[in-house]
């Protein structure tokens, strides 16, 4: 698979020299060559036919677009690092240069989280303009009725009101209601918050799907690639003029 034109501070971190902001800084700093002339933040390279070299050594082989579907556990952190110690979403999957992931689920919250070495599609997946959708199933204790009822009126949070654009809710036996949200906005803790506004307490909280990519059969800890169709729908979303 071929790579193609990129940034060059995205060319040195898929080829696993720096992350982007150190890239960045290598730059700036003149110690980035392309084809014998100092490179500029931002230039865009073809690592297959453009000679890069950092600190007068070639870089290593460039890695075409990688993604992963991974099923996050409860009690793992989405981050690269913890300094508590805590386990994190990359000690669950492969050591790829450049590797980062889609948004964030919190430590108790499970369900689908993409990494990818694109960073320029993650961003436009997170980004609020697209309009990606992400649907959580949740087992919640409270007045749910008035709940859903609020839910469908739209609920004002500290950061501005929410409305799912779908929400369904079944009782499961003491107390129970098992929940499924379906919202767009993909804010920080935007589900959890939403519970909080209307006294509803959360036991458990699964993200289930995450645009075309949903979670299926895939057991915690687990990791899958893209389906075509879901790499498909990911290009078109994340190529789809703003």
């Amino acid at each position: 698979m071929t790579t193609g034109a990129m940034r060059i501070q995205r060319a040195l971190a898929r080829a696993g020299v720096a992350s982007r902001r150190r890239a960045e800084q290598m730059i700036a700093a003149g110690r980035v060559m392309v084809n014998g002339t100092p490179a500029a933040i931002g230039q865009v390279v073809d690592p297959e036919h453009d000679a890069i070299a950092v600190d007068g050594t070639p870089i290593g082989r460039v890695v075409a677009d990688y993604w992963l579907v991974l099923n996050k556990p409860a009690g793992v952190i989405t981050s690269r690092g913890d300094p508590r110690g805590r386990r994190t979403v990359f000690d669950l999957v492969p050591q790829v240069p450049g590797l980062t992931y889609v948004g964030r689920l919190d430590y108790l919250t499970e369900g689908v989280l993409l990494l990818t070495t694109n960073g320029d599609a993650a961003h436009a997946l997170m980004h609020p303009s697209r309009e990606v959708e992400r649907t959580y199933a949740a087992t919640v204790r409270g007045d749910v009725p008035a709940a859903l009822r609020a839910m469908r009126r739209g609920v004002d949070l500290e950061d501005g009101p929410v409305r799912p654009r779908a929400v369904q809710a079944e009782p499961v036996g003491q107390g129970r209601w098992d929940m499924s949200f379906t919202i767009a906005e993909g804010r920080n803790r935007e589900v959890r918050r939403l519970c909080r506004a209307l006294d509803l307490f959360v036991d458990r909280l699964v993200r289930i799907r995450f645009g075309p990519v949903s979670l299926g059969q895939l057991a915690p800890g687990g990791t899958r690639p893209l389906s075509e169709r879901e790499r498909a729908v990911i290009t078109a979303v994340t190529t789809a003029q703003r």
